[in-house]
């Protein structure tokens, strides 16, 4: 449903993306038998929640979240954001508690997120009862909390244009690597670079398990004589180590797609039966439970 909120107008992607997000986490090794894919929107419970969630938090307090700040200033929006792009954050605190969510997992730009969600989960339970999880952040350490965009600027980011995709071959991961941004003083490979705020070396940071020869390849870059083309090339092969299985393996379920979406049809149910009972207990904590039984 989030996704709709800034592609209103273009259902058939929001549609085609479902299952292409569900590729990237099998890819990865999540394991839908300890971990539940669901679609958001075949849970209307989530719908209700936020509902009831939009009566907790104001306008002013929803409009000083610096996240939906810079969201709102990166698509353009000015005066005339969309009402649901607005409260999407509200939104997600449903996501969250109708789980019974206790740790979610984002990066570092995300925790006013978080932390929304807290307070409005402290103001239902103190208002009503205390029936809702209060949720709590896990961030990545270090340089991992947040990746920049290939071109430097902000995050990576789909939507932005400046991120590799799980489905990228091999081919396309090198284009995206060798236009990456670095220092744009580093002029010639025998002057002086700057790691600091060099996109390349966040993701050397992010994924390259040898600190040692990293920390060496720092020192040398800062005292000039290696080029940007050179440390490129190392992340090319730091990244493919990491990227070539996840490809491998999305490619072998995508040759059956009917299996994947089987397994976000079984996880959806699952989920929806968790988010019912937490619906449950928040209508009986507001005495909207008129037809139980």
């Amino acid at each position: 449903m989030q996704a709709m909120t800034d592609n209103f107008e273009n259902p058939d992607k929001v549609r085609g993306n479902v299952l292409e997000v569900a590729l990237d986490y099998l890819a990865v090794g999540l394991d839908p038998r300890q971990s539940t894919f669901v679609i958001q929107s075949q849970i209307p419970e989530i719908a209700e929640l936020t509902v009831f969630f939009l009566n907790l938090v104001t306008v002013s307090h929803l409009r000083q979240n610096p996240t939906v700040k810079t969201e709102i200033a990166q698509k353009g929006y000015g005066e005339s954001v969309p009402a649901g792009f607005f409260v999407y954050p509200v939104s997600q605190a449903a996501d969250i508690t109708a789980f019974g969510a206790h740790l979610v997992p984002v990066g570092e730009d995300q925790l006013p997120m978080i932390e929304q969600t807290r307070e409005i989960v402290r103001r239902f339970n103190n208002l009503y009862a205390p029936v809702l999880i209060e949720p709590q952040a896990m961030v990545g350490k270090g340089s991992v909390a947040r990746l920049p965009g290939l071109d430097g600027q902000a995050k990576m980011s789909k939507s932005l244009g400046n991120a590799i995709f799980l489905s990228d071959p091999a081919d396309e991961v090198k284009r995206k690597v060798m236009s990456m941004y670095t220092d744009p003083n580093h002029l010639r490979v025998e002057d002086p670079g700057q790691v600091e705020g060099n996109a390349v070396f966040s993701y050397l940071d992010a994924f390259d398990p040898d600190t040692a020869a990293l920390d060496e390849m720092k020192a040398h870059y800062r005292r000039g004589g290696l080029g940007d083309v050179k440390v490129k090339r190392h992340l090319l092969d730091v990244l493919e180590a990491t990227l070539a299985p996840i490809r491998e393996r999305r490619l072998e379920f995508a040759r059956d797609m009917g299996a994947v979406e089987e397994i976000v049809r079984q996880g959806t149910a699952q989920g929806r039966e968790v988010a019912a009972a937490t619906m449950d207990a928040a209508r009986r904590a507001m005495r909207l439970d008129y037809f139980r039984n």
